[in-house]
């Protein structure tokens, strides 16, 4: 039996399908229902030995620990405004820490989410190094991005001291991800997703103006990439068995906000036509013009498929999920 906690979330629910797709035991889905699209993100499966509250989650690895094979912690606060700081380190950095070390006394393979976040405004790079002088420079800008670096620190610091570890582990700096079962997340999904919407109902799509004199207006770039690519990675570690390590997960290019409208309205058919807005005040001095992942470690421990371009993603999305009567995959 597979573990996946946030497993009717956006990244968990798709991996959940995909593992059901390639025939894999069992898995147990840790979460909470607790918005009706998530209920629809997993609704169609087959393959789920049990669906398991978060807070019995404990109890639950106590009674079945002799059949979990692996653990994909994928759940987490991941709103970038929460402020309640007590909840993002309960949730994001002591659970985790208390999975990691069932993992390690069990010998049971763990890999888990990190974000990109926890590299702040991008001023000191995006390099995935698992090494003290390059986490401890950088600096996230919101709770979530702090606490998911300090998960990162602490693991550091136990495998740098030599205590227990999984038998394999890994962190993913996930970026820009984007597809089908997002559709719970508010004000957080993708902005293929908000783009579809907004041309839906107007025709038009809105994109923030630039504020910076050497960026275009819609040329702040991101590196976004495709939600099934992300859980192709994930498959891929599980199965290798010996990779571990904190791996950045993007596509390796950074592609421009006006290049992501471009490609939702060419999938939806339509002439591009955009309004440009003023970044809010409140977030214009710590926005992000530039986002790309450095790929070279991931590819040096292996991993070689290709990821799906900006283009055929985004049509994938629009054509195959946002304009079909139920989204869900």
């Amino acid at each position: 039996m597979l573990v996946v906690t946030g497993g009717t979330g956006f990244i968990g629910s798709v991996l959940v399908a995909r593992l059901e797709q390639i025939g894999a035991p069992k898995v147990a889905v840790v979460d909470w229902v607790d918005h009706d699209a998530k209920r629809l993100n997993i609704v169609k499966r087959g393959n789920l030995a049990a669906i398991v509250p978060p807070r019995a989650l404990e109890d639950f690895l106590e009674r079945d620990r002799r059949d979990i094979e692996a653990i994909f912690h994928l759940g987490a606060i991941s709103s970038t405004t929460e402020t309640d700081e007590r909840k993002l380190n309960e949730t994001n950095v002591e659970l985790p820490l208390r999975l990691w070390r069932y993992c390690a006394g069990r010998g049971i393979p763990f890999i888990y989410a990190s974000s990109a976040a926890t590299y702040g405004d991008g001023s000191a790079g995006f390099d995935d190094e698992f090494s003290g002088q390059a986490l401890r420079r950088l600096a996230p800008l919101n709770g979530y991005g702090r606490s998911k670096h300090r998960f990162d620190l602490e693991v550091l610091r136990m495998v740098s001291a030599g205590e227990p570890r999984p038998p394999s582990w890994s962190g993913l700096k996930f970026f820009n991800v984007y597809g089908p079962n997002e559709y719970h997340k508010g004000n957080q999904k993708s902005v293929v997703c908000h783009l579809h919407a907004q041309i839906n109902s107007s025709g038009r799509a809105r994109l923030f103006r630039s504020h910076r004199p050497d960026y275009a207006d819609g040329g702040q770039l991101r590196d976004f990439v495709w939600v099934g690519d992300c859980v192709e990675v994930l498959l891929w570690l599980w199965r290798a068995g010996d990779v571990s390590g904190l791996f950045n997960l993007g596509t390796g290019k950074a592609r421009s906000f006006l290049d992501l409208a471009k490609a939702t309205f060419a999938a939806m058919e339509r002439e591009p036509a955009i309004d440009w807005v003023d970044t809010p005040p409140e977030i214009r001095e710590r926005y992000q013009y530039f986002t790309e992942a450095r790929m070279e470690r991931l590819r040096a421990a292996g991993y070689d498929r290709p990821f799906l371009p900006l283009d055929d993603g985004v049509a994938t999305y629009v054509r195959d999920y946002l304009e079909r009567p139920d989204p869900h995959i």
